[in-house]
């Protein structure tokens, strides 16, 4: 049984990913990791792809670090343990800089370095029923390949709690933190996914791939020190093909006809 499910809609150029593990809550191991790491470098390679979904099958969106993968990693030494983290820094790496807009559809739990995919995603809808926790420390371990992104999303003050306790918090905190954007009903996930992914395919795809780029060069740093970039961005998107189209678009008051690369 393959590990992850992909579908792609042709119409739209919509890519699908579900974690296909349900019978351990979606847990990953290593070779999900390598799974999601393909996907993510095909990804980014692709420049028809307009944006992707990732999902949990069954239950739970992701438990976090299969329990067989872990009985494993009780007998590495320092340097196997190293190299299975650097895998794992390696994907959520490729999955937090995907030129496209990553959403994540989750439901039931999000553990570990489940919340570390869930942090890595540009928009996150959630169940209202769902359960979030950095639960490394009651492990003995920490969370510590995920926490840049984690941190990113939550801030100090609730990573120092959070990481901490170790203690499992709902929705609507999790909604508080940033760490989701949408909490819904479950039986509203796909609706809700659907709306924010019509809302992307109006977006040009250049734009929004230079946004990424952008909010992930000058978050934390001063408006007097990002002038330079902030301009020159802006000067730079102005000229391109999609934004003389979508200015001459607005305009003219019709729909923008953005590049289709292919």
């Amino acid at each position: 049984m393959p590990v992850l499910l992909t579908s792609r809609d042709d119409a739209t150029n919509v890519l699908r990913v579900t974690l296909n593990r349900p019978d351990v809550r979606n847990a990953f191991d290593e070779e999900v990791i390598a799974a999601l790491t393909g996907v993510a470098r095909d990804a980014a390679r692709d420049p028809t792809l307009r944006a992707i979904v990732m999902a949990g099958e069954g239950p739970a969106f992701c438990a976090g670090a299969d329990l067989a993968w872990m009985m494993k990693a009780v007998a590495y030494t320092r340097q196997d343990n190293l190299r299975d983290a650097e895998d794992l820094a390696r994907m959520l790496d490729l999955l937090d800089s995907l030129p496209v807009p990553l959403i994540g559809r989750v439901q039931g739990a999000a553990l570990g370095g489940g919340v570390g995919l869930v942090a890595v995603c540009d928009i996150v809808v959630a169940a209202e029923d769902t359960v979030f926790a950095f639960s490394e420390a009651k492990l003995g371990i920490i969370p510590a390949v995920i926490s840049p992104y984690v941190m990113a999303k939550i801030g100090l003050s609730a990573a120092r709690e959070l990481f901490l306790t170790a203690a499992r918090f709902d929705g609507v905190r999790a909604r508080e933190l940033g760490l989701v954007h949408a909490l819904v009903p479950a039986q509203s996930l796909d609706e809700t996914v659907d709306r924010y992914v019509r809302e992307i395919l109006t977006s040009a795809p250049t734009a929004m791939a230079a946004a990424k780029d952008l909010i992930k060069e000058i978050h934390g740093s001063r408006p007097a020190e990002v002038i330079a970039i902030t301009t020159g961005r802006i000067a730079e998107q102005r000229v391109s093909e999609d934004g003389q189209e979508g200015m001459r678009a607005f305009l003219e008051k019709r729909k923008p006809r953005w590049v289709r690369p292919s």
